[in-house]
């Protein structure tokens, strides 16, 4: 259990956990030893009835050829009620992100259900998030700066690049809660798995079931390479096609 204490930048009341659940690290181990990440732990989530996966389309990495696998420690902004330039000309922020990477451990990915077209995170967030030991960040949201972001290796997936910032127009509203990314429900310490094709969202509750069909997928498409790469003839391929995938 952690024994940290707010830093005093929202209300109480707004973080909803001060601690999330994590997993051993043979788990995690495990997820980043699939070779198709997030294309395996898609397929194992569609067999198992798991709808949580986010296409690179919708929500895309910052950094190229990025794998990450971690909690999700969560946070959610909405769009302030007063005028920008006045919270600009006062010089008040009621971003507070500072509050969840005051709570990270190492291995944890900051999830933020944000707003489109405004940077949620900027360059000195991702620093302080990746000197916590944060592996990276997913946005449904803007986010801008990401030439730092790139220079320090702090993945972001993201809804797009904004310059705009946030500071003036955003609120952070909860930590700790369950977000919604892109439609998807997203608790504390469920389990992020992103790489170039997609973000996956594996409930906790999941998370070994996932882990366990997707090795075995895995392995069959392996199987499967082999076979190909030795010459097995196509209609003899084509009778394989699920053998590969459920009889292993």
């Amino acid at each position: 259990m952690s024994n940290k204490q707010p830093l005093g930048k929202v209300p109480p009341e707004t973080i909803h956990r001060m601690d999330i659940d994590r997993y051993p690290q043979e788990v995690i181990d495990g997820f980043m030893a699939l070779g198709d990440l997030t294309g395996t732990v898609s397929d194992a989530m569609d067999e198992l009835g798991l709808d949580g996966v986010i296409p690179a389309s919708v929500l895309a990495p910052t950094l190229p050829l990025s794998r990450i696998v971690g909690p999700a420690l969560t946070l959610r902004n909405v769009e302030q009620r007063d005028n920008a330039y006045k919270g600009a000309r006062e010089r008040v922020s009621k971003m507070a992100e500072i509050e969840a990477h005051h709570l990270a451990e190492r291995g944890d990915v900051l999830v933020i259900e944000g707003v489109i077209g405004i940077s949620n995170m900027g360059g000195l967030s991702a620093t302080i998030g990746k000197r916590q030991g944060e592996v990276g960040a997913i946005v449904d949201g803007g986010v801008r700066d990401i030439e730092q972001q790139r220079e320090i290796g702090f993945p972001v997936w993201t809804r797009g690049v904004s310059s705009i910032t946030g500071k003036w127009r955003l609120q952070t509203v909860a930590i700790n809660s369950t977000v919604r990314i892109c439609g998807v429900q997203v608790r504390p310490g469920d389990l992020v798995v992103a790489d170039e094709g997609a973000v996956c969202f594996v409930p906790s509750e999941s998370v070994q079931a996932v882990l366990k069909r997707a090795i075995e997928i895995s392995e069959g498409e392996a199987r499967r390479y082999a076979d190909i790469q030795a010459g097995m003839p196509v209609p003899e391929l084509a009778k394989r096609t699920h053998v590969y995938k459920f009889n292993t």
